[in-house]
């Protein structure tokens, strides 16, 4: 019996040593392993959980702990929740905003914010992708271009700074949560597909005041000729990062406008399709890099700032939705590397990875029927991907679909309504790829870096759900039909799977309340890149939408 004994106590030991050191571990990404402090969990986009309760050996043991559902399911749920001290914090569709007990699913308080009814005219209406929790609040960017903060115990606004005006911004609004640098909450709105100059704003955390404004579009003429500026798009709509150390807000800015037209607005359009680094005390420009120099694909630089290390030192690696990925130190945004992420990819022979230059870019001519993969949704949606430091790879969904368009000039009498968008085409459709090829998604493991394959998923319909990784050796998502994965982070192996009933849309996190680790994921298909994608899976149009906020936990 002592000879059983002895090893059961070795690993028993082993385990309680190990999740000593990871709750110790104050690296950044590791720093605060209960919690889920912030959008991405940390400064580094990473989304990675240090918590390893929940395991490759146990995880088929996960059990549903609690669901709350919102009631309202327009858009489904897009968000990323929140958790600080066993508390959940998230939002859903018209600014409802929720605290949660995080170990009971309890409702601890609902603030319903009351929008300006301009509000339902704009496009993006209704969907929110998450809130932020800090220095005694919650804010919101609300859907009528509003910063709003609430007390975080009991929900009550305390402040509203109005900084856009919908009537004459086509109702650009903040789709995405604010984010903090210090005392500063900054943020972009939508309106890289509206006829609008984009704009990045910041406030005082604790007043609403604002303290800067960044104007994306750059007056210069040979950037921008003539007035095709003051309509050229280019809005931050994705949440930016803080990197505390270098004190520098990073945050991608979207594409031009119109999307496919390009006559009048001849170019590199500053600073549209960019990647911004920003001082966050002045909104003064430390240094940008331009990915899609005069965009004339809708190719964002919209998503997540990913830092990992390459020999020593900080590099950024980024997705455009063109199919690249690029990877620049993080210091001046010295180009690294750049490398394809997309399967199919016709719109240019490609991106120098030493220059960053177009290579035989391909752009859409007025009239003329183009084939262009990847899509206007692009190679990945803004779903966000996943960083293992255990094994250093970025995990990540993919899509394979073109699309059709047939570039046109805007027709001034469609550009009235607070809903319009500048997209600059006659039609447009997506379309499976070239050469009989099947248009579907996958999920892949990948070296950040290089861009090399260790191993891939295919799934029928491209999933929407953002990931989740942990140090328990476990990769997270879901999938447009509803069905919720647990795969090994090693191998992409199955490990554990649930039928939500509803898609994935929002973005998965783990925490952990009085020793019990949890996995939540937001379900409810919603956005409108579901939409879109019905032209190349027309099954997308019989799904069902819903709205639930499902927890789970070993039994």
């Amino acid at each position: 019996m002592k000879f059983a004994l002895k090893p059961l106590l070795v690993a028993v030991g082993a385990s309680l040593l190990a999740g000593s050191v990871l709750a110790a571990d104050s690296r950044p990404g590791y720093a605060d392993p209960d919690n889920w402090p912030q959008y991405h969990r940390s400064y580094n986009a990473w989304r990675y959980s240090p918590l390893a309760q929940i395991n490759k050996t146990n995880v088929k043991k996960l059990k549903v702990a609690w669901i709350h559902q919102p009631g309202n399911i327009t858009h489904g749920l897009q968000a990323t929740p929140i958790v600080l001290d066993g508390v959940l914090y998230y939002i859903s569709a018209d600014n409802n905003a929720w605290a949660v007990d995080a170990a009971t699913g309890k409702t601890i308080w609902h603030y319903t914010a009351k929008l300006n009814p301009i509000a339902k005219q704009a496009f993006y209406a209704a969907a929110s992708r998450g809130v932020t929790v800090g220095r005694g609040k919650v804010f919101i960017g609300s859907l009528d271009g509003r910063f709003i903060a609430l007390d975080q115990k009991t929900g009550k606004e305390l402040w509203s700074t109005q900084l856009t005006d919908p009537k004459t911004q086509y109702g650009a609004l903040f789709s995405a949560p604010p984010q903090l640098a210090g005392d500063v909450l900054f943020g972009g709105t939508t309106g890289g597909d509206q006829p609008i100059a984009g704009k990045i704003y910041a406030v005082n955390a604790d007043t609403g005041k604002p303290v800067w404004t960044f104007d994306v579009i750059k007056n210069d003429p040979a950037s921008w000729p003539g007035d095709s500026g003051k309509v050229g798009g280019g809005s931050a709509w994705m949440p930016g990062t803080y990197d505390e150390s270098s004190d520098t807000i990073y945050i991608g800015t979207s594409n031009a406008a119109p999307d496919y037209y390009t006559p009048g607005r001849e170019g590199d359009n500053k600073y549209t399709a960019t990647l911004l680094a920003i001082d966050p005390k002045t909104g003064k420009l430390k240094w940008h890099r331009q990915e899609i120099p005069h965009d004339t694909w809708d190719f964002d630089s919209a998503y997540e700032a990913l830092l990992v290390k390459k020999d020593g030192k900080d590099v950024i690696v980024h997705l455009n939705k063109s199919g690249f990925v690029f990877v620049m130190d993080k210091k001046d945004g010295a180009l690294e590397n750049v490398w394809q992420f997309a399967e199919n990819m016709n719109w240019a022979k490609g991106i120098d990875p030493k220059t960053g230059a177009l290579i035989e870019p391909r752009r859409p001519q007025p009239g003329k029927r183009e084939l262009l993969c990847p899509n206007l949704l692009g190679a990945r949606s803004w779903n966000h991907g996943a960083y293992n430091p255990g094994t250093g790879l970025w995990y990540s969904h993919a899509m394979e679909v073109c699309n059709e368009v047939v570039s046109g000039k805007d027709d001034p009498s469609n550009l009235t309504a607070i809903s319009s968008l500048s997209l600059g085409i006659d039609e447009i459709k997506l379309v499976p790829p070239p050469n009989g090829k099947k248009p579907d998604g996958r999920l892949d493991a990948r070296d950040p870096l290089t861009g090399k394959v260790k191993w891939s998923i295919r799934y029928e319909l491209p999933p929407l759900s953002s990931v989740l990784t942990t140090a328990g050796g476990l990769v997270f998502t879901g999938d447009m039909e509803g069905r919720l994965y647990a795969y090994d982070a090693d191998n992409g192996k199955e490990l554990w799977r649930f039928n939500a009933g509803s898609g994935a849309r929002g973005g998965p996190v783990s925490y952990a309340v009085k020793g019990k680790q949890y996995i939540v994921i937001p379900t409810g298909l919603g956005s409108h890149a579901p939409g879109f994608l019905a032209g190349a899976f027309p099954q997308i149009k019989d799904l069902p939408g819903g709205a639930a906020l499902i927890g789970f936990t070993l039994e």
